[in-house]
Protein backbone atom coordinates (compact mmCIF):
# COMPACT_ATOMS: atom_id res chain seq x y z
CA UNK A 1 0.00 0.00 0.00
CA UNK A 2 1.57 3.69 -0.72
CA UNK A 3 1.62 6.65 1.48
CA UNK A 4 -1.71 7.26 -0.12
CA UNK A 5 -3.16 4.30 0.84
CA UNK A 6 -3.97 2.83 -2.43
CA UNK A 7 -2.78 -0.27 -3.71
CA UNK A 8 -1.57 -0.22 -7.43
CA UNK A 9 -0.21 -3.69 -9.03
CA UNK A 10 -0.50 -5.64 -12.20
CA UNK A 11 -1.28 -9.12 -13.40
CA UNK A 12 1.50 -11.04 -15.09
CA UNK A 13 -0.98 -10.38 -18.70
CA UNK A 14 -1.03 -6.94 -17.80
CA UNK A 15 -4.07 -6.21 -16.35
CA UNK A 16 -3.57 -3.03 -13.82
CA UNK A 17 -5.33 -2.79 -10.29
CA UNK A 18 -6.07 -0.09 -8.75
CA UNK A 19 -7.75 -1.01 -5.16
CA UNK A 20 -8.80 1.96 -2.40
CA UNK A 21 -9.54 0.02 1.31
CA UNK A 22 -12.11 1.50 3.09
CA UNK A 23 -12.12 -0.33 6.52
CA UNK A 24 -15.16 2.02 7.62
CA UNK A 25 -17.69 1.09 5.22
CA UNK A 26 -19.56 -1.96 4.95
CA UNK A 27 -19.79 -2.32 1.25
CA UNK A 28 -17.40 -2.90 -1.52
CA UNK A 29 -17.76 -1.53 -5.37
CA UNK A 30 -15.85 -2.77 -8.54
CA UNK A 31 -15.49 -1.54 -12.51
CA UNK A 32 -13.41 -2.28 -15.32
CA UNK A 33 -12.23 0.99 -17.09
CA UNK A 34 -11.65 0.29 -20.44
CA UNK A 35 -8.92 3.33 -21.69
CA UNK A 36 -11.31 3.73 -25.31
CA UNK A 37 -14.41 6.32 -25.86
CA UNK A 38 -15.54 8.22 -28.62
CA UNK A 39 -12.15 10.37 -29.77
CA UNK A 40 -10.59 7.11 -30.06
CA UNK A 41 -12.83 5.75 -33.18
CA UNK A 42 -12.41 6.14 -37.07
CA UNK A 43 -15.38 8.44 -38.17
CA UNK A 44 -16.64 5.56 -40.56
CA UNK A 45 -17.06 3.90 -37.15
CA UNK A 46 -18.62 6.67 -34.93
CA UNK A 47 -20.50 5.54 -32.05
CA UNK A 48 -19.07 2.34 -31.93
CA UNK A 49 -17.69 1.98 -28.23
CA UNK A 50 -21.11 3.54 -27.31
CA UNK A 51 -22.95 0.71 -29.27
CA UNK A 52 -20.10 -2.19 -27.78
CA UNK A 53 -21.07 -0.50 -23.78
CA UNK A 54 -24.91 -1.57 -24.87
CA UNK A 55 -23.94 -5.23 -26.44
CA UNK A 56 -21.50 -6.56 -23.49
CA UNK A 57 -24.84 -6.82 -21.63
CA UNK A 58 -26.15 -9.01 -24.09
CA UNK A 59 -24.76 -12.00 -23.74
CA UNK A 60 -21.07 -13.82 -22.93
CA UNK A 61 -20.00 -18.12 -23.70
CA UNK A 62 -21.41 -17.97 -19.84
CA UNK A 63 -24.59 -16.09 -19.85
CA UNK A 64 -27.49 -14.66 -21.93
CA UNK A 65 -28.43 -10.89 -21.65
CA UNK A 66 -31.40 -12.22 -19.34
CA UNK A 67 -29.15 -14.14 -16.83
CA UNK A 68 -26.69 -10.99 -16.67
CA UNK A 69 -29.56 -8.94 -15.21
CA UNK A 70 -30.82 -11.51 -12.97
CA UNK A 71 -27.20 -12.16 -11.68
CA UNK A 72 -26.79 -8.42 -10.75
CA UNK A 73 -30.66 -8.29 -9.33
CA UNK A 74 -29.45 -11.27 -7.00
CA UNK A 75 -26.22 -9.63 -5.62
CA UNK A 76 -28.61 -6.41 -4.96
CA UNK A 77 -25.91 -4.51 -6.80
CA UNK A 78 -26.37 -0.96 -7.87
CA UNK A 79 -24.86 -1.62 -11.44
CA UNK A 80 -24.70 0.34 -14.52
CA UNK A 81 -22.32 1.71 -17.80
CA UNK A 82 -21.44 4.45 -19.61
CA UNK A 83 -19.54 5.67 -22.30
CA UNK A 84 -17.52 9.06 -22.91
CA UNK A 85 -15.37 10.52 -25.16
CA UNK A 86 -12.76 9.02 -23.47
CA UNK A 87 -13.50 5.81 -22.05
CA UNK A 88 -15.82 3.38 -21.35
CA UNK A 89 -16.46 1.80 -17.97
CA UNK A 90 -18.91 -0.80 -16.12
CA UNK A 91 -19.59 -1.17 -12.38
CA UNK A 92 -21.14 -2.77 -9.66
CA UNK A 93 -21.67 -1.56 -6.11
CA UNK A 94 -22.46 -4.62 -3.44
CA UNK A 95 -21.79 -5.98 0.01
CA UNK A 96 -18.11 -6.70 0.85
CA UNK A 97 -19.40 -10.16 0.75
CA UNK A 98 -20.15 -10.54 -2.85
CA UNK A 99 -17.91 -8.56 -4.42
CA UNK A 100 -15.82 -11.42 -6.00
CA UNK A 101 -19.69 -12.71 -7.54
CA UNK A 102 -19.63 -9.19 -8.95
CA UNK A 103 -16.37 -9.10 -10.31
CA UNK A 104 -16.80 -11.96 -11.94
CA UNK A 105 -19.88 -10.68 -13.52
CA UNK A 106 -18.34 -8.00 -15.11
CA UNK A 107 -15.72 -10.00 -15.94
CA UNK A 108 -17.55 -12.29 -18.35
CA UNK A 109 -19.28 -9.24 -19.79
CA UNK A 110 -16.17 -8.07 -20.88
CA UNK A 111 -15.38 -11.19 -22.96
CA UNK A 112 -18.89 -10.73 -24.68
CA UNK A 113 -20.08 -13.12 -28.09
CA UNK A 114 -21.98 -9.60 -28.94
CA UNK A 115 -24.13 -12.01 -30.27
CA UNK A 116 -25.56 -11.71 -33.38
CA UNK A 117 -29.02 -12.24 -32.76
CA UNK A 118 -29.06 -9.18 -30.28
CA UNK A 119 -27.18 -6.99 -32.43
CA UNK A 120 -30.18 -5.79 -35.11
CA UNK A 121 -32.02 -5.41 -31.88
CA UNK A 122 -29.26 -3.25 -29.98
CA UNK A 123 -28.85 -1.44 -32.84
CA UNK A 124 -32.69 0.16 -33.08
CA UNK A 125 -32.44 0.41 -29.61
CA UNK A 126 -29.68 3.29 -30.13
CA UNK A 127 -31.06 4.75 -33.03
CA UNK A 128 -33.87 5.84 -31.14
CA UNK A 129 -31.52 7.25 -28.60
CA UNK A 130 -29.93 8.89 -31.38
CA UNK A 131 -33.59 10.35 -32.35
CA UNK A 132 -34.40 11.27 -28.53
CA UNK A 133 -31.20 13.39 -28.51
CA UNK A 134 -32.22 15.16 -31.13
CA UNK A 135 -35.35 16.20 -29.74
CA UNK A 136 -33.05 17.67 -26.86
CA UNK A 137 -31.56 21.09 -27.22
CA UNK A 138 -29.33 20.96 -24.34
CA UNK A 139 -27.98 17.93 -25.95
CA UNK A 140 -27.86 19.31 -29.08
CA UNK A 141 -26.23 22.50 -28.77
CA UNK A 142 -23.16 20.36 -26.80
CA UNK A 143 -22.86 18.50 -29.97
CA UNK A 144 -22.47 21.25 -31.69
CA UNK A 145 -20.55 23.36 -30.29
CA UNK A 146 -17.89 20.26 -30.23
CA UNK A 147 -18.60 19.62 -33.83
CA UNK A 148 -17.00 23.34 -34.42
CA UNK A 149 -14.77 23.26 -31.82
CA UNK A 150 -12.83 20.10 -33.15
CA UNK A 151 -13.54 20.38 -36.68
CA UNK A 152 -11.75 17.50 -38.60
CA UNK A 153 -10.65 16.10 -35.02
CA UNK A 154 -12.51 13.13 -33.18
CA UNK A 155 -13.32 15.01 -30.74
CA UNK A 156 -15.82 16.76 -33.02
CA UNK A 157 -18.53 13.77 -33.29
CA UNK A 158 -21.32 12.38 -30.95
CA UNK A 159 -20.48 9.49 -28.51
CA UNK A 160 -23.85 8.23 -29.50
CA UNK A 161 -22.68 8.68 -33.26
CA UNK A 162 -24.75 9.60 -35.82
CA UNK A 163 -27.73 7.81 -37.40
CA UNK A 164 -25.72 7.10 -40.93
CA UNK A 165 -22.79 5.62 -39.05
CA UNK A 166 -24.42 3.10 -36.66
CA UNK A 167 -26.85 2.12 -39.39
CA UNK A 168 -23.97 1.29 -41.56
CA UNK A 169 -22.13 -0.07 -38.93
CA UNK A 170 -21.84 -4.27 -38.70
CA UNK A 171 -21.14 -6.76 -36.47
CA UNK A 172 -17.86 -7.55 -37.78
CA UNK A 173 -16.12 -4.05 -37.13
CA UNK A 174 -18.12 -3.92 -33.72
CA UNK A 175 -16.59 -7.11 -33.12
CA UNK A 176 -13.25 -6.27 -34.42
CA UNK A 177 -12.94 -3.34 -32.50
CA UNK A 178 -13.80 -4.87 -29.35
CA UNK A 179 -10.94 -7.34 -29.62
CA UNK A 180 -8.73 -4.23 -30.47
CA UNK A 181 -9.64 -2.62 -27.21
CA UNK A 182 -11.08 -5.39 -24.91
CA UNK A 183 -7.60 -6.89 -23.32
CA UNK A 184 -5.38 -6.37 -20.34
CA UNK A 185 -3.06 -3.66 -22.04
CA UNK A 186 -6.27 -1.11 -22.38
CA UNK A 187 -8.21 -2.12 -19.01
CA UNK A 188 -7.87 -1.06 -15.35
CA UNK A 189 -9.82 -3.01 -12.81
CA UNK A 190 -10.36 -0.66 -10.50
CA UNK A 191 -12.03 -1.53 -6.47
CA UNK A 192 -12.97 0.56 -3.85
CA UNK A 193 -14.50 -0.57 -0.26
CA UNK A 194 -14.11 -2.76 2.90
CA UNK A 195 -11.50 -5.19 1.06
CA UNK A 196 -8.36 -6.92 1.74
CA UNK A 197 -6.22 -5.78 -0.99
CA UNK A 198 -4.63 -9.03 -1.24
CA UNK A 199 -8.04 -10.70 -1.50
CA UNK A 200 -9.23 -8.28 -4.55
CA UNK A 201 -5.80 -9.43 -6.18
CA UNK A 202 -6.06 -12.81 -5.53
CA UNK A 203 -10.10 -12.56 -7.30
CA UNK A 204 -8.17 -10.40 -10.11
CA UNK A 205 -5.97 -13.43 -10.64
CA UNK A 206 -8.48 -16.08 -10.65
CA UNK A 207 -10.85 -14.47 -12.91
CA UNK A 208 -8.89 -12.29 -15.35
CA UNK A 209 -5.20 -14.11 -15.03
CA UNK A 210 -6.03 -15.79 -18.45
CA UNK A 211 -6.96 -13.19 -20.49
CA UNK A 212 -4.99 -12.45 -23.32
CA UNK A 213 -3.14 -9.19 -24.11
CA UNK A 214 -2.93 -7.25 -27.50
CA UNK A 215 -1.15 -3.94 -27.90
CA UNK A 216 -2.30 -1.15 -26.68
CA UNK A 217 -4.71 1.26 -28.42
CA UNK A 218 -3.24 4.22 -31.03
CA UNK A 219 -1.85 7.40 -29.58
CA UNK A 220 -4.25 10.13 -29.71
CA UNK A 221 -4.02 13.05 -31.65
CA UNK A 222 -4.06 16.48 -29.59
CA UNK A 223 -6.86 18.98 -31.12
CA UNK A 224 -6.53 22.34 -31.71
CA UNK A 225 -6.82 25.23 -29.70
CA UNK A 226 -10.47 26.29 -29.54
CA UNK A 227 -10.88 29.53 -32.20
CA UNK A 228 -12.96 32.08 -32.05
CA UNK A 229 -15.82 31.78 -34.71
CA UNK A 230 -19.66 31.84 -34.79
CA UNK A 231 -22.32 29.07 -36.18
CA UNK A 232 -25.36 28.84 -35.97
CA UNK A 233 -28.57 26.63 -36.85
CA UNK A 234 -31.64 27.65 -37.46
CA UNK A 235 -33.90 24.60 -36.09
CA UNK A 236 -38.18 24.45 -35.87
CA UNK A 237 -37.85 21.38 -33.59
CA UNK A 238 -37.11 23.54 -30.67
CA UNK A 239 -39.35 26.78 -29.17
CA UNK A 240 -36.34 28.26 -26.93
CA UNK A 241 -33.33 29.50 -28.00
CA UNK A 242 -30.17 27.88 -26.80
CA UNK A 243 -26.37 29.44 -26.93
CA UNK A 244 -22.79 28.47 -25.93
CA UNK A 245 -20.06 30.92 -25.58
CA UNK A 246 -16.88 29.50 -25.31
CA UNK A 247 -13.01 29.80 -24.91
CA UNK A 248 -10.01 27.45 -24.09
CA UNK A 249 -9.51 26.18 -20.75
CA UNK A 250 -6.96 24.10 -19.08
CA UNK A 251 -7.18 19.86 -19.48
CA UNK A 252 -7.36 17.47 -17.22
CA UNK A 253 -4.05 16.90 -16.44
CA UNK A 254 -3.25 20.88 -16.14
CA UNK A 255 -2.11 22.60 -12.77
CA UNK A 256 -5.25 25.24 -13.22
CA UNK A 257 -7.83 22.90 -13.91
CA UNK A 258 -9.22 23.28 -9.99
CA UNK A 259 -8.98 27.34 -10.15
CA UNK A 260 -11.00 26.50 -13.74
CA UNK A 261 -13.74 24.72 -11.96
CA UNK A 262 -13.99 26.92 -8.91
CA UNK A 263 -14.14 30.27 -11.38
CA UNK A 264 -16.81 28.31 -12.96
CA UNK A 265 -18.58 28.23 -9.93
CA UNK A 266 -18.35 31.49 -9.10
CA UNK A 267 -19.64 32.64 -11.93
CA UNK A 268 -22.55 29.96 -13.29
CA UNK A 269 -22.89 27.63 -10.15
CA UNK A 270 -24.75 27.46 -7.44
CA UNK A 271 -25.79 31.28 -5.88
CA UNK A 272 -23.49 32.13 -8.86
CA UNK A 273 -23.26 35.69 -10.39
CA UNK A 274 -25.62 34.41 -13.25
CA UNK A 275 -28.01 33.31 -10.85
CA UNK A 276 -28.15 36.76 -9.46
CA UNK A 277 -27.77 38.85 -12.08
CA UNK A 278 -29.57 37.33 -15.32
CA UNK A 279 -32.15 34.88 -13.56
CA UNK A 280 -32.95 36.67 -11.24
CA UNK A 281 -33.07 39.52 -13.65
CA UNK A 282 -35.94 37.61 -15.24
CA UNK A 283 -33.51 37.26 -18.22
CA UNK A 284 -33.38 33.70 -18.69
CA UNK A 285 -34.82 30.44 -16.81
CA UNK A 286 -31.43 28.64 -17.78
CA UNK A 287 -27.59 30.00 -17.25
CA UNK A 288 -24.53 27.98 -16.09
CA UNK A 289 -20.90 28.30 -16.86
CA UNK A 290 -18.54 24.81 -16.84
CA UNK A 291 -15.78 23.59 -17.50
CA UNK A 292 -15.21 20.03 -20.23
CA UNK A 293 -11.92 18.90 -20.20
CA UNK A 294 -10.19 16.31 -21.73
CA UNK A 295 -6.66 14.48 -21.33
CA UNK A 296 -4.98 17.19 -23.54
CA UNK A 297 -7.81 19.87 -23.50
CA UNK A 298 -10.44 22.00 -22.47
CA UNK A 299 -13.10 24.31 -22.89
CA UNK A 300 -14.68 26.60 -20.56
CA UNK A 301 -18.56 27.29 -21.53
CA UNK A 302 -21.09 29.56 -20.94
CA UNK A 303 -24.51 27.45 -21.52
CA UNK A 304 -28.28 29.42 -21.65
CA UNK A 305 -31.43 29.05 -23.02
CA UNK A 306 -34.27 31.58 -23.53
CA UNK A 307 -37.25 32.76 -25.47
CA UNK A 308 -35.62 33.49 -29.00
CA UNK A 309 -36.41 37.72 -28.17
CA UNK A 310 -34.48 37.25 -25.13
CA UNK A 311 -31.24 36.24 -27.01
CA UNK A 312 -29.33 39.77 -27.88
CA UNK A 313 -30.28 40.90 -24.00
CA UNK A 314 -28.85 37.62 -22.88
CA UNK A 315 -25.79 37.17 -24.84
CA UNK A 316 -25.20 40.75 -23.88
CA UNK A 317 -25.74 39.82 -20.32
CA UNK A 318 -23.10 36.57 -19.90
CA UNK A 319 -20.64 38.55 -21.59
CA UNK A 320 -20.99 41.69 -19.05
CA UNK A 321 -20.82 39.37 -16.35
CA UNK A 322 -18.15 37.34 -17.61
CA UNK A 323 -15.82 40.38 -18.94
CA UNK A 324 -16.23 41.34 -15.22
CA UNK A 325 -14.95 38.49 -13.39
CA UNK A 326 -12.13 38.22 -15.94
CA UNK A 327 -10.98 41.80 -15.29
CA UNK A 328 -11.98 42.22 -11.60
CA UNK A 329 -11.64 39.27 -10.25
CA UNK A 330 -13.36 37.92 -7.55
CA UNK A 331 -13.52 37.80 -3.90
CA UNK A 332 -12.53 35.69 -1.06
CA UNK A 333 -16.32 35.13 0.14
CA UNK A 334 -17.19 33.88 -3.11
CA UNK A 335 -13.74 31.57 -3.26
CA UNK A 336 -14.65 30.37 0.14
CA UNK A 337 -18.24 29.58 -0.30
CA UNK A 338 -16.82 27.29 -3.31
CA UNK A 339 -14.63 25.49 -1.01
CA UNK A 340 -17.26 24.84 1.22
CA UNK A 341 -18.99 23.13 -1.04
CA UNK A 342 -16.53 21.27 -2.44
CA UNK A 343 -15.41 19.85 1.38
CA UNK A 344 -18.87 19.05 1.88
CA UNK A 345 -19.06 17.27 -1.46
CA UNK A 346 -16.00 15.94 -1.24
CA UNK A 347 -16.78 14.61 2.41
CA UNK A 348 -20.19 13.05 1.58
CA UNK A 349 -18.72 11.07 -1.39
CA UNK A 350 -15.58 9.85 0.17
CA UNK A 351 -18.44 7.82 2.45
CA UNK A 352 -19.60 5.66 -0.19
CA UNK A 353 -17.58 2.81 -2.08
CA UNK A 354 -19.77 3.75 -5.37
CA UNK A 355 -18.85 7.73 -5.67
CA UNK A 356 -15.39 7.06 -4.93
CA UNK A 357 -15.14 4.48 -7.34
CA UNK A 358 -15.84 7.24 -10.05
CA UNK A 359 -13.48 9.98 -8.94
CA UNK A 360 -10.82 6.81 -8.88
CA UNK A 361 -11.55 5.71 -12.75
CA UNK A 362 -11.33 9.33 -13.81
CA UNK A 363 -8.15 10.24 -12.17
CA UNK A 364 -6.16 6.81 -13.02
CA UNK A 365 -7.16 7.07 -16.37
CA UNK A 366 -6.33 10.91 -17.05
CA UNK A 367 -3.36 11.22 -14.44
CA UNK A 368 -2.38 7.99 -14.56
CA UNK A 369 -3.27 8.08 -10.54
CA UNK A 370 -5.70 8.71 -8.55
CA UNK A 371 -5.42 10.89 -5.22
CA UNK A 372 -6.59 10.41 -1.52
CA UNK A 373 -9.55 12.99 -0.54
CA UNK A 374 -6.84 14.51 1.56
CA UNK A 375 -4.78 15.42 -1.57
CA UNK A 376 -8.42 16.46 -3.85
CA UNK A 377 -9.28 18.92 -0.87
CA UNK A 378 -5.73 20.53 -0.85
CA UNK A 379 -5.99 21.12 -4.17
CA UNK A 380 -9.05 22.85 -4.14
CA UNK A 381 -7.43 24.65 -1.33
CA UNK A 382 -5.04 26.05 -2.62
CA UNK A 383 -7.11 28.46 -4.85
CA UNK A 384 -7.03 31.77 -4.13
CA UNK A 385 -7.97 35.18 -5.23
CA UNK A 386 -4.46 35.46 -6.10
CA UNK A 387 -4.44 32.20 -8.58
CA UNK A 388 -7.85 33.29 -10.17
CA UNK A 389 -5.86 36.78 -11.16
CA UNK A 390 -2.81 34.84 -12.36
CA UNK A 391 -5.62 32.18 -14.31
CA UNK A 392 -7.01 35.00 -16.07
CA UNK A 393 -4.11 35.70 -17.81
CA UNK A 394 -3.68 32.58 -18.91
CA UNK A 395 -7.39 31.83 -19.62
CA UNK A 396 -9.09 34.60 -20.59
CA UNK A 397 -12.96 34.41 -21.10
CA UNK A 398 -13.13 37.97 -23.02
CA UNK A 399 -13.51 38.60 -26.70
CA UNK A 400 -15.65 37.01 -29.04
CA UNK A 401 -15.13 33.42 -28.23
CA UNK A 402 -16.76 30.81 -29.72
CA UNK A 403 -20.40 31.75 -29.72
CA UNK A 404 -22.89 28.49 -31.21
CA UNK A 405 -26.89 29.53 -31.29
CA UNK A 406 -29.13 26.83 -32.23
CA UNK A 407 -32.98 27.67 -32.08
CA UNK A 408 -35.93 29.00 -33.81
CA UNK A 409 -34.69 32.04 -34.64
CA UNK A 410 -31.86 32.84 -37.41
CA UNK A 411 -30.14 34.53 -34.63
CA UNK A 412 -27.17 36.40 -34.57
CA UNK A 413 -28.20 38.27 -37.43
Amino acid sequence: MNENGFVDRTLSNGLRVVIEPMPHVQSAAAGFLVRTGARDEEPRLAGVSHFLEHMCFKGTSKRSWHQITIDFDTMGSTYNAFTSKERTFYFGWVRTEDLEKQIELLADMMRSTIPPDEYEMEKKVILEEIAMSDDQIDRQVYELVHEKAYAGHSLAWPVLGTTDSISRLTRDELHGYFQDRYHPANMILVVAGNVQPDDVMAMAERICGSWQGRAPRPPRLKPAAVKPGLFKTKSERFVQQAMILAYPAPSATDEDRETGDVVASILGGHNSRFYWNIIQAGIAPHVAAFRVDYCDHGMFMAYAFCEPPKADELLAAIRREMQRINDEGVTPDEVQRVKNRTRTGLATEAEAPYYRLMQLAGEVDVLGAPRSVAKRLADIDAVTVDRVREYFKKWPITGPGLLVSLGPRDWPN
